[in-house]
């Protein structure tokens, strides 16, 4: 027995009924050897961890476009916020961390520049649309490469995770019960770590919260997050196999379910759409949509990969391709290269 045999036997004797063991799982696009010392998800996990689109996130914003401080979050620090998050809810309920962890490093891979308003101007511009959880499947199987072969070739599971990661609604769960966690973690992660920047940027204070909500969880953001874990935590501890053998589904309790709601509907209203930052959602949104026009026009100034997928999938398709991976700074910097003076770049 090798040491990846050993790990896969020890799921089996140690990891709940409900977690999804690595021995089990449906398997990737292409077969490929087994590895000697990893399990499936731990090369999943692994992979994300080395890929380009990972490396970018830190350089790619949550709220705050072009923040004047370091410790404003970023879609990397997001990303490792929501893994923490995940795998203490994971760890709780026995089930299997390196499924949850693989999910929560590739859930937001596909994310654009300057957080949802780049996502709204691509969707606008778009005629199918676009969803960053679904850009993210498009990230992971088609634009990352792994060796000479195009896309990462993670496990169904993985990438199953990773598309049904965002929303709170009932549509579209999570094929298992860790997938089901990172669209909880993820929600954790950004009403916390949001409310967090915000009163950090002063445009709002603890006060300002309303008490329906921080009644129920807290008034700070140590409480409130040792609120959203346990009570999902002490959700799942109750749960069981459905009568016809399918997985449960992992839920808040309706108290602690509605606070989140309303604090959540409470942030999109006072800081997301709010005047400080609509201002520069505006002008973020000029310059993703400026970019997308000017490849439209002009595909053959797009990188050679780009062009080529700009061929295979369609020009539309291939421009948010490129626009979709670029980081702010890249961003800004490429609008600032095709409408403005060489001898004004810089100043």
């Amino acid at each position: 027995m090798n040491i990846r045999e050993n790990i896969l036997f020890q799921e089996k004797e140690n990891l709940s009924p409900l977690a999804a063991c690595a021995a089990d799982s449906l398997g990737r696009e292409r077969p490929e050897a087994e590895d000697p010392i990893r399990t499936a998800y731990m090369r999943d996990r692994d992979r994300v961890i080395h890929s380009k689109a990972f490396r970018r996130l830190k350089h790619k914003t949550q709220v705050f476009i072009s923040p004047g401080s370091d410790h404003y979050r970023t879609r990397l620090t997001h990303t490792l916020e929501v893994n923490q998050i995940a795998k203490t809810i994971g760890r709780a309920l026995n089930l299997n961390l390196d499924l949850i962890e693989a999910i929560a490093l590739a859930h937001d891979v596909g994310h654009t520049p300057f957080a949802h308003c780049g996502e709204e101007v691509l969707n606008r511009r778009i005629k199918t649309g676009f969803k960053h959880n679904e850009n993210s499947l498009r990230v992971l199987k088609r634009i990352e490469a792994h060796g000479d072969r195009r896309g990462l070739n993670l496990t169904q599971e993985v990438l199953d995770g990773v598309l049904h990661h965002s929303g709170f609604s009932a549509a579209g769960e999570a094929m298992t019960l860790e997938g089901q966690i990172i669209r909880f973690a993820d929600k954790i992660a950004y009403v916390q770590h949001d409310i967090d920047d915000t009163v950090r940027a002063g445009l709002l204070s603890e006060a300002d919260l309303p008490d329906a909500y921080t009644n129920v969880l807290g008034h700070s953001l140590s409480e409130r997050l040792t609120t959203l874990v346990e009570d999902l935590v002490q959700e799942g501890l109750h749960l069981d196999f459905r009568p016809d053998g399918g997985l449960p589904k992992l839920s808040f309790s309706e108290p602690v379910h509605r606070a989140l709601t309303g604090l959540r509907a409470f942030l999109f209203k006072a800081v997301y759409t709010g005047d400080v930052c609509q201002k520069e959602r505006e002008r973020a949104s000029f310059v993703v949509d400026f970019l997308f026009s000017y490849y439209m026009k002009h595909p053959e100034k797009m990188p050679t990969f780009y062009q080529q997928l700009a061929a295979l999938d369609g020009r539309e398709q291939g421009v948010a391709d490129y626009i979709s991976g670029m980081t702010d700074n890249f961003c800004i910097a490429l609008f600032k290269d095709l409408t403005l003076p060489r001898s004004f770049i810089g100043l």
